[in-house]
């Protein structure tokens, strides 16, 4: 009797080791390239130029950085080595006023604010003044609640995360609506829904990538609309997690120059790299203890400098790649 209960203790011990193996080897891929350095930081909690409350959103244009200051309600703007240049916007629903701004997109010589309390897109030129505004309170086509990220393809089209509205959706540069992805109102995994949607970004080819936030994933999907590829917690599902290519709440997603994606991995404290069809290459992060909210969102310069909106510590990150 004791021969045969160590033989199945003995086959479910080599069952847990093969699972953890095969677990380890699909789920949880190696750095691709050497580790990330963080050369420099900058900012602090204040109202002062040059200091942040949650900053929540970052671009580049050139060699300036734009951060979306969401509690000052403001945009700051620094050279690439963090000396503050300028800042715009105040408090306020009136054109060109600002409510928690969020994630943030250039696209030629402007700049797309995604506004979460004031439901809309406003648009600014590079120098701060106010061109347009896009979007209105609701959940209609072409109507917004709480908009966490825009992006904007090569024909001026915009791709909106509708937060509360559980959608992402595609209008037409003066705001006329022309698709969606998501069901309105209604969260889930499968069935083509979303679960709060935060942020998004499109390629050069018209791939667009969705953070589906609280899923702990990303879609991506070509210029037909179809999905191409999925990744995150196994098999794509919202089982958030530390290791590499899974997730804890996706809240920034952007697209260097060479065409890899970045994703600020929120509740992780850290910001994961990957090839355009979803292959882990990298990730790096401020160590941490506990959770700490450390990166909410990303972007990549020329350069291959890093740049990430640390929340948390209301500061801005500046990483340069390992040799």
């Amino acid at each position: 009797m004791m021969v045969w209960v160590k033989r199945i203790s003995l086959l479910i011990l080599t069952l847990a080791v093969f699972i953890v193996g095969v677990t380890y080897l699909f789920w949880m891929p190696s750095p691709q390239e050497a580790p990330y350095q963080l050369v420099k930081t900058w900012g602090g909690k204040g109202e002062k130029p040059g200091q942040f409350n949650e900053p929540t959103g970052i671009a580049l244009a050139g060699n300036e950085i734009f951060v979306s200051d969401s509690r000052n309600t403001r945009i700051q703007v620094f050279d690439l080595d963090g000396n503050f240049k300028r800042m715009f916007g105040e408090q306020g629903d009136a054109p060109g006023q600002l409510n928690r701004p969020m994630n943030l997109t250039i696209a030629g010589d402007e700049l797309y604010v995604a506004e979460f309390f004031n439901d809309r897109i406003q648009v600014y030129g590079l120098d701060g003044k106010f061109r347009r505004s896009i979007g209105k309170a609701g959940s209609a086509g072409g109507e917004m609640s709480a908009p966490g990220g825009v992006a904007v393809n090569a024909d001026g089209e915009l791709f909106v995360a509708d937060f509360f509205n559980q959608r992402v959706q595609q209008l037409a540069a003066d705001g006329r609506f022309i698709r969606q992805w998501g069901t309105t109102k209604k969260t889930g995994v499968l069935d083509g829904r979303l679960n709060y949607p935060t942020d998004v970004a499109i390629n050069s080819e018209g791939v667009l990538y969705i953070a589906d936030g609280y899923n702990d994933r990303i879609l991506a999907f070509g210029p037909d609309g179809e999905l191409l590829h999925r990744w995150g917690g196994p098999f794509a599902m919202n089982i958030f997690g530390p290791f590499n290519s899974w997730f804890a709440t996706v809240t920034g997603i952007s697209i260097g120059p060479r065409g890899d994606v970045f994703v600020a991995d929120f509740y992780n404290d850290r910001v994961q790299k990957f090839s355009a069809e979803g292959e882990f290459i990298n990730a790096f992060g401020i160590e941490s203890t506990a959770p700490t909210h450390t990166a909410i969102a990303v972007v990549e310069a020329d350069d291959g400098s890093v740049f990430v909106a640390d929340y948390a510590n209301h500061q801005v990150q500046k990483w340069q790649p390992g040799e």
